[in-house]
C-alpha cells in the first residue's frame, strides 16, 4: 500500500496533468473556430473547381487528345496513396483514423497485384505507416516548422504529385484526409483526384445551361488541372486542420474529467490512510497508556 507521502505527491502530479490538459482544450477551442470557418469557406471553392472541370470535360471534342490528369494514362496498374495527418499528437485517434483507412487501401490494391507508392504529408502518418509500408514510401512531407499551413504548401505537395505523373511514375492518385463534420465526428475519406473524379454533383443552373469557353476548353484545363491538384490538397489541410482540433479539443476535455476522477479517488484513498494511520497511532497511545 503506498505511502502518505507518495499519494500526497501523485495527487499533484494528476493536478498538474489535469491544468496541462484543461489549457490545451482551451487553446484547441480557440484555434478550432478559425480553422472551421476556414474549412466551410474552402468547400465551395474547390466544388465550384470541380463543377468547371466538369462542364469542360463535356465540351471536349476530342477526348483522346484530351489532358492526361483528366483522362487518366488508360491504365491501372500503379497507385500513388497521399496520406495527410498532422504533426502534432495528442488529438485523439485523428490521425490513427486516416492511417487505417489508408493501409485498408493499401491492403487492397497490393492484393489486387497492383503498384503501390506512398507520399506522407505530417509526421504523425509516417511513424504509423512506415513499420508496414515504409518501403513504399517515396516522398516525405512535414511542415512541423509552420503555425499555419497555406495554399505555398498544398502546392509544394500538388507539384510533387504533378512531377511524379509526368514522369509516368503512376496511373492513379488518391489522398487520405479527414473530413470535418463537427467537434466529435470527424469522417476519414479517401478521394481520387488522378484522373479527375468526374462524378461532382451538378446546380441546376449548371444542368439548364451550355457554356461556351474561351480560349478552347483543353487550352484552358492544361493550365487548370494542374491548379486543381493543389486546390483539392489545400481542401484536405483545411479539412484536416479543421478536424485536428475538433479531436484534440474532445480528447483533452476527456483526459481533464478523467484526471479529476482519479484525483477524487487517490484524495479518497489518502484520507482513508491518513484515517487509519491517525486510528493506529490513537490505539498505540491508549494501550501503552493502559500497560503503565
Amino acid at each position: 500500500m503506498p505511502s502518505l507521502d507518495d499519494l500526497k505527491k501523485r495527487i499533484k502530479s494528476v493536478k498538474s496533468t489535469q491544468k496541462i490538459t484543461k489549457a490545451m482544450k482551451m487553446v484547441a477551442a480557440a484555434k478550432l473556430r478559425k480553422a472551421q470557418e476556414n474549412a466551410e469557406k474552402g468547400r465551395p471553392y474547390s466544388k465550384k473547381m470541380e463543377s468547371i472541370i466538369l462542364n469542360l470535360t463535356k465540351s471536349i471534342s476530342d477526348p483522346l487528345n484530351a489532358p492526361k490528369l483528366l483522362v487518366g494514362t488508360g491504365n491501372d496498374k500503379t497507385y500513388l496513396c497521399v496520406v495527410i495527418t498532422a504533426d502534432r499528437g495528442l488529438c485523439g485517434g485523428f490521425n490513427s483514423n486516416i492511417c487505417k483507412l489508408a493501409k485498408v487501401n493499401f491492403k487492397k490494391i497490393l492484393e489486387e497485384g497492383k503498384d503501390l507508392k506512398i507520399i506522407t504529408v505530417g509526421s504523425k502518418g509516417l511513424d504509423q505507416i512506415k513499420r508496414g509500408y515504409g518501403k513504399y514510401v517515396v516522398k516525405k512531407f512535414s511542415f512541423k516548422d509552420k503555425k499555419q499551413i497555406s495554399y505555398s504548401e498544398a502546392e509544394m505537395v500538388g507539384k510533387e504529385i504533378i512531377n511524379l505523373f509526368n514522369q509516368n511514375q503512376f496511373d492513379k492518385c488518391i489522398i487520405f484526409y479527414n473530413n470535418f463534420k463537427n467537434v466529435i465526428t470527424q469522417i476519414p475519406q479517401a478521394e481520387q483526384i488522378i484522373p479527375a473524379n468526374s462524378k461532382s454533383i451538378k446546380s441546376k443552373e449548371e444542368r439548364s445551361y451550355s457554356f461556351e469557353f474561351e480560349p478552347d476548353e483543353d487550352e484552358i484545363l492544361e493550365d487548370l488541372l494542374p491548379r486543381n491538384i493543389s486546390t483539392q490538397v489545400f481542401k484536405a489541410f483545411l479539412e484536416n486542420a479543421a478536424s485536428e482540433q475538433g479531436s484534440r479539443m474532445t480528447a483533452m476535455d476527456n483526459a481533464t474529467r478523467n484526471a479529476g476522477d482519479l484525483v477524487d479517488k487517490l484524495t479518497i484513498n489518502y484520507n482513508r490512510s491518513r484515517q487509519a494511520s491517525i486510528t493506529k497511532e490513537l490505539i498505540e497511545i491508549i494501550s501503552g497508556a493502559e500497560s503503565l
